[in-house]
């Protein structure tokens, strides 16, 4: 049985299930900031801890408001590495790429000091950027905001996805993947993404979401524990932190 519960939390969030805290928002101005002051704190707390810390981030539209307001953090960003939840097999500038998005959300302002670590670059093979994903993971990641698409979707880790049960037990932070087939994917079917294995460490884990149907497909994924089926399970599935769960309308 599941231990859904429906109390309220020190901060406002309701408890859903066991390890899963979920806050909502008014509207995506307030959401944006509350991320923002989340992860300010989170952050905060990492860097009082470690010399360095490791900031993972998902790419798309939704969580990039949320990105602008946590540049202006005053945080210790020379001592912040950002990296991407997962990439397509894109290079940095291209507009679809995540680490664009990141880019131009976040390394503004203050966290213009940070160190990004894009996983793709001109001249790297496919193979070398799954290689080189992984030498930058030897140093676990701290924060980890990760995103939920419409089919249940986390990171590039797609529903019925060749390799899919391979991906989920992999030992390694990150594996390639081929998306094709899978329509949330659109046509960007060769990927990167983080595993299981690579989310285990981090400290803190939030999901950024958005929308009514969002919402809806939530209480869907809360219910079960099967992550072939809605791979965002993964969020709450691997042993470790709390996941802390931002919507709005």
């Amino acid at each position: 049985m599941h231990d859904i519960q429906s109390q309220t939390g020190s901060h406002g969030g309701i408890t859903l299930r066991e390890g899963v805290e979920f806050q909502a928002f008014q509207d995506s101005t307030q959401w944006a900031w509350a991320a923002a002051v989340t992860l300010s704190a989170a952050l905060r707390r990492a860097l009082e801890a470690e010399s360095r810390v490791r900031l993972l981030l998902s790419g798309g539209r939704t969580p990039a408001p949320a990105y602008a307001a946590l540049a202006r953090a005053p945080l210790d960003w020379d001592r912040v590495d950002v990296a991407l939840v997962d990439e397509r097999w894109l290079l940095p500038d291209d507009p679809d790429a995540n680490a664009r998005l990141v880019r131009e959300s976040l390394l503004a302002e203050n966290a213009a000091a940070a160190r990004f670590e894009a996983i793709t670059c001109p001249g790297r093979s496919f193979e070398e950027a799954v290689t080189i994903a992984n030498m930058h993971a030897a140093h676990a990641a701290s924060v980890v905001v990760l995103g939920m698409g419409k089919d249940g979707h986390v990171g590039s880790l797609y529903p019925g996805m060749t390799g899919l049960a391979d991906a989920l037990a992999s030992p390694r932070p990150y594996v390639a993947v081929d998306a094709t087939g899978c329509a949330d994917a659109g046509p960007w079917t060769r990927r990167i993404s983080l595993t299981p294995a690579g989310l285990a460490p981090a400290q803190d884990r939030l999901l950024l979401i958005r929308g009514a149907r969002k919402r809806e497909l939530l209480d869907q994924v809360l219910a079960g524990d099967d992550p072939m089926e809605f791979p965002v399970r993964i969020a709450f599935l691997t042993p470790g932190a709390t996941l802390r769960i931002l919507w709005c309308p």
